[in-house]
């Protein structure tokens, strides 16, 4: 289901009970945190927040802010348009078996040919309701002086006399020790500049001043490797950044799909409705016509890098200021009646939990074409996304756990893994107890462990070096003779059926 506004989907959450408006002041300084922290770590995550007057130092915002709105199952499924998570999974699935790819690069490339088939690729449009308000900044302006008392704008009849700056939006500064404001759900958009291909990532951008915030993209993400070939050649990078519109964007926007898959393509694929683009009004970039904000602009590869955090991250600790480059702003558009949707990261459970734990649903079919042992994997909210993974499997030759191990620590971001469990196919990987039960149970920690080096999480504090640290995998399947095993394996405890149909079961 296609949603033709983030105000239209928050009245579908309003309408099935999934909302809840608090209409009293309520400061984006810590204070939203608080209260948005309060709400995700409840029992299935809560519900949805709505605040219809976030305060930005004191003075309401004219605009809205909604929180937490994907932040449970149900609400990750209403997004999709879909009754459930699975029901999308098993669509794609169904697609992705046409054809059954023979490598990864091969299945790659049938799960944008699926996209592609179901629904038109993203069309370009004239405009749209992203552009109902504009405001053009003086590229001439210092990024520290106090804004112009007649900055460059254009204006429609019945012109906002206050427009927006990234000073006046309502940005959260959401932990204590933060360094600033800055934009939790930004989705930033880039293009290849050698072969122009687009990617839609999302960074965190700390606020510096009206017109300048920071980039934080990481070393191994596509928006940071599109910054690369800029840097190398010293040519101004344009960028765009958009929040809301379909609720299915920031979704699309965190999804790990490969390097060279338009994520608008999965957007078009998810609403069943190809996304329309309009371009920007100040660099040739494109972004969703429905969107509620653009913000728009470059990064200069001629100017250093500035320090940005510290942040408290999804890891549950702060990050420390490290360098990255500046976002000069040349643009903000738009909608009159716009909405500023957010999140917040920090100790687990937290929204992006449903987030991450929906794209591992939905590209479990993926895994499968490439490891069809495979049976389920799961991220539990304690490992923050990557961390801590289980894998369930159908095991039938010695040593095939380690064959998964190895094989996932190649896709993708799957790669920042730190600690990877294989346990058999009858064990519900989803349920924590009993992935620790037979992890406690079938091992040898000596003989059933192996270690290895690889790419780690910028964010990961626990590293000797930035970006570099070690893996654990750890085999909780049953043991063959051709693992070293020489005993006799047991049987697992388990009641006759007849006896516990007899009372019931």
């Amino acid at each position: 289901m296609a949603f033709d506004s983030y105000r239209d989907f928050l009245g579908r959450l309003d309408a099935a009970g999934e909302l809840k408006r608090i209409s009293q002041p309520v400061a984006t300084e810590l204070e939203i945190t608080e209260i948005a922290d309060r709400e995700m770590k409840s029992s299935d995550g809560g519900k949805a927040l709505l605040f219809e007057k976030p305060t930005v130092n004191g003075e309401v915002s004219p605009f809205p802010l909604a929180i937490n709105t994907m932040g449970s199952w149900r609400r990750m499924a209403m997004s999709m348009g879909a009754n459930s998570v699975e029901e999308v999974a098993a669509d794609l699935g169904t697609l992705m078996k046409a054809k059954p790819p023979t490598s990864i690069r091969e299945a790659m490339k049938l799960l944008g040919t699926a996209f592609e088939l179901r629904h038109a690729k993203p069309k370009l449009v004239k405009s749209g309701v992203c552009k109902e308000v504009i405001r053009k900044f003086d590229a001439a302006v210092s990024r520290t002086e106090p804004w112009p008392s007649a900055p460059d704008v254009s204006r429609p009849a019945d012109f906002d006399p206050k427009p927006p700056t990234l000073l006046n939006l309502p940005i959260q500064k959401c932990w204590p020790l933060d360094g600033g404001r800055f934009i939790t759900l930004p989705c930033v958009v880039t293009k290849d500049p050698d072969t122009g291909e687009r990617n839609v990532g999302m960074y965190r951008m700390q606020i510096y001043d009206a017109q300048s915030a920071g980039m934080h993209w990481q070393l191994q993400k596509v928006g940071a490797r599109h910054g690369r070939r800029y840097y190398e050649t010293g040519t101004r990078m344009p960028v765009a950044v958009f929040l809301g519109g379909d609720p299915i964007f920031p979704f699309a926007a965190t999804a790990p799909l490969p390097d060279g898959l338009d994520e608008f393509l999965l957007a078009g694929y998810l609403r069943k409705k190809s996304v329309e683009l309009v371009k920007c009004e100040t660099n040739d970039l494109e972004v969703p016509a429905n969107a509620d904000f653009v913000i728009e602009g470059y990064v200069d590869p001629t100017e250093p890098l500035r320090l940005e955090g510290p942040f408290g991250d999804h890891t549950g600790y702060y990050t420390l200021p490290e360098p990255y480059p500046v976002f000069h702003i040349t643009a903000i558009t738009h909608r009159r009646d716009a909405v500023y949707p957010a999140t917040i990261v920090g100790m687990p459970p937290m929204e992006d939990f449903y987030m991450g734990g929906a794209s591992v649903k939905l590209f479990l079919p993926v895994f499968k074409m490439n490891f069809p042992e495979i049976v389920d994997i799961a991220l539990p909210a304690e490992g923050v996304f990557h961390n801590l993974v289980f894998v369930s499997i159908k095991k039938s030759y010695p040593m095939q756990a380690y064959k998964i191990m190895h094989g996932l620590w190649g896709m993708g971001q799957m790669m920042f893994t730190k600690y990877l469990v294989v346990v058999d196919d009858d064990v519900n990987v989803h349920n924590t107890s009993e992935v620790l039960f037979r992890l406690c149970a079938n091992t040898d920690p000596q003989r059933d462990s192996i270690f290895t080096k690889g790419p780690a999480d910028v964010l990961d504090h626990a590293t000797s070096e930035m970006a570099i640290g070690t893996k654990m995998g750890v085999d909780a399947t049953r043991k063959l003779a051709g693992e070293g095993f020489k005993r006799t394996w047991p049987p697992l405890i388990r009641m006759d059926e007849a006896v516990k149909k007899k009372f019931g079961a």
